[in-house]
């Protein structure tokens, strides 16, 4: 009752005294966002956090190609505030079992032609997110022009932000595929390198809050965005994806009958501890499609191509590669490019009964594209409409093959966010695992269809080996990576290396490289390390990583910053696996706090004092946990 005399009491005063703000608070009443008409009766909206700032005046707005809701609206109806209370079930993430609890309202807006629009507004103990709802029902297609939506950080805020590539730049053309570096902690309104501007997740700090901003559920009739180039006063405007970000043909912006909603635009905010253990990306998804999840196994997978590359597409490396993942009890090994070529369909087949018969399961490479890039690898233009995917699915589960891995998609276009989709709703009913590289961010893709295992959208480990420059850089990335990229999507970085890497210089130590199966989130972790690299390391390593989960239960912040530390915890049933890596060239001394997992004995294996080698020592949680980390070292816990 109190919280419905509130919402009646601010529509009144904004009908009766201008601009006063609706304002809705998350369950613990931490955070609040309010919203108003300015002086152009244009709806703006603000957020604070324990009372300060966390995102300053900024707008809201969407213009249709047959109705403009930017301004002169009016506000016709403020919904009572009500509570929702979601459970659902996560395959790849953070956290198996997700309990999401916010507060929701509805502001109707109607434009001066009586045309109506729906603001969506919810608030969770770890931030807000909002969304645009286009009521009624149409025969015509309505089409997105431009959306206004902005998020104005307060003066002298930091960011990490990694540019977007401009489409159709790259090799073979193939950009854009969220494969840049971060420019970490720069001041905010700092202009991205080009004109495609900055992609999701972006992270901030305000110096009282930190902020990471997306966007999640995309049903296919919506375009990706991102933010602009200029962000003038610190304020970051949404933005669109280039012209050539499109499936041969199709749309590039928004278009539906009507009724239809935007993609949720979400702002987590609150500690670093809220960021790495926030489940907000997913929480605002759409649920899971009606499917039979029995085959969904996330695991970790043997997989050639990382450091043997092209050649090693061939029946006798990748029957070698199944006793890899056999030896390791690792469930999958991955035949990548060319399979079609090199190896055929009935060798193919050969592979995948031998895989089965040491309960490993094959999967494959496919190329998405169609005309959209120059790429030649293949098996390429088999995916493209839904009678190939039916005959190429069907053919592949008939042959024993157990997912795909799908290549070198065109960007962010709305036709391009329906293909994802289309892909993922026709390999389900083949009982087909998906892993979608060259790819756009996820954007919660992997709660609405369970058996969307990863993707990649990172500058990955392929990249260090084709330059020194990003191998210099990878401890720095790796530690940025959990708090943007792979904060809320599954990211296919394929990590860890313990031997050599050909013509490139590694700069980050084997316990780092033990780290990042956990520090990353996969549903299916490809392995880059060889059979002859695993061959180096001691046994209690191999003894490690034949045990490491893909599905986590639980999610704990240990203690970190962007770009430069990271430890985190990850429960899997009763066991807690903690990882840390150092992201700079300095060592550091910790004192970890792990009383969270209760009184129990473990095991740590660190970085030794002689190059790339290992000791292994025992730990108890109770204890205050002191250890050093070397420059661009790491360390790995377990305690059952």
């Amino acid at each position: 009752m109190k919280i419905l005399i509130v919402s009646v009491l601010m529509l009144c005063l904004w009908g009766c005294n201008g601009p006063s703000p609706v304002s809705l608070g998350s369950p613990d009443n931490r955070i609040r966002v309010e919203i108003t008409l300015d002086s152009e009766s244009a709806p703006r909206y603000a957020i604070t956090y324990q009372g300060k700032p966390a995102l300053q005046d900024s707008r809201l707005g969407i213009a249709l190609n047959d109705a403009d809701f930017t301004r002169g609206l009016t506000l016709k109806q403020a919904s009572t505030v009500k509570t929702i209370n979601d459970n659902y079930e996560l395959w790849t993430g953070k956290q198996r079992q997700v309990n999401y609890i916010a507060h929701e309202q509805t502001l109707t807006f109607a434009n001066a032609e009586g045309r109506e629009m729906k603001i969506i507004f919810r608030v969770s103990d770890d931030g807000v997110a909002f969304r645009y709802a286009f009521p009624g029902e149409s025969a015509d297609v309505k089409q997105v022009l431009r959306e206004t939506t902005s998020f104005t950080l307060p003066k002298d805020s930091l960011g990490w932000l990694q540019p977007m590539s401009v489409a159709q730049t790259g090799w073979m053309n193939t950009n854009p595929s969220y494969e840049e570096h971060y420019q970490m902690a720069i001041p905010a309104g700092t202009a991205a390198p080009t004109e495609a501007g900055w992609v999701f997740p972006a992270l901030f700090n305000t110096g009282d809050a930190w902020l990471l901003i997306t966007e999640a559920d995309m049903d296919g009739r919506f375009h990706a965005s991102r933010l602009q180039q200029q962000a003038e006063q610190g304020e970051y405007r949404i933005g669109v994806p280039m012209a050539p970000e499109v499936f041969t043909g199709g749309a590039l912006l928004a278009q539906s009958t009507l009724p239809f909603a935007s993609p949720w635009r979400i702002i987590t905010v609150g500690s670093l501890a809220t960021i790495i253990e926030s489940t907000l990306g997913t929480d605002l998804a759409a649920p899971a499609i009606d499917m039979d999840t029995t085959f969904i196994k996330p695991g970790i997978a043997s997989w050639s191509w990382g450091l043997l590359k092209d050649d090693a597409t061939v029946y006798e490396v990748q029957k070698r590669f199944i006793d890899y993942a056999a030896d390791m009890n690792w469930p999958y090994t991955l035949v990548d490019a060319d399979w079609d070529r090199k190896i055929g369909d009935e060798k193919i087949k050969e592979l995948a009964d031998y895989a089965a018969q040491k309960n490993v399961g094959l999967l494959v490479w496919y190329n998405s594209s169609g005309a959209w890039n120059k790429t030649e690898y293949t098996p390429k233009s088999k995916l493209l409409t839904r009678e190939q995917r039916h005959a190429e699915f069907s053919r592949l589960q008939k042959m024993g093959i157990k997912g795909v891995k799908i290549d070198f998609f065109a960007g962010d276009g709305q036709s391009m966010m329906q293909y994802y989709n289309d892909i993922l709703q026709d390999a389900a009913q083949y009982q087909l695992l998906v892993n979608y590289h060259g790819s756009s961010l996820p954007r919660g893709l992997q709660r609405t269809y369970p058996h969307m295992m990863t993707m990649e959208s990172v500058k990955g480990f392929e990249m260090i080996t084709f330059s020194q420059e990003t191998a210099d850089l990878e401890a720095s990335h790796a530690s940025v990576l959990p708090f943007a990229r792979n904060a809320f999507d599954p990211m296919d970085f394929t990590p860890t290396v313990f031997h050599e890497i050909p013509n490139i210089e590694r700069k980050t130590t084997n316990g780092f490289q033990l780290a990042l199966p956990i520090i990353f989130l996969s549903g299916i972790q490809h392995i880059v390390e060889t059979p002859e690299g695993m061959a180096t390391v001691p046994y209690f390593v191999k003894a490690f990583m034949r045990e490491v989960p893909a599905r986590w239960d639980e999610t704990r912040f240990v203690d970190g910053y962007p770009g430069k530390l990271l430890v985190v915890a990850r429960r899997a049933g009763d066991t807690w696996f903690v990882a840390g890596i150092n992201g700079e060239q300095q060592s550091k001394t910790l004192n970890l706090d792990l009383a969270f997992i209760g009184d129990k004995t473990g095991y740590a294996i660190e970085d030794d004092a002689q190059p790339r080698s290992f000791v292994k020592r025992p730990v108890n949680s109770t204890a205050n946990l002191a250890l050093t980390l070397q420059p661009a070292g790491g360390f790995v816990m377990v305690f059952e």
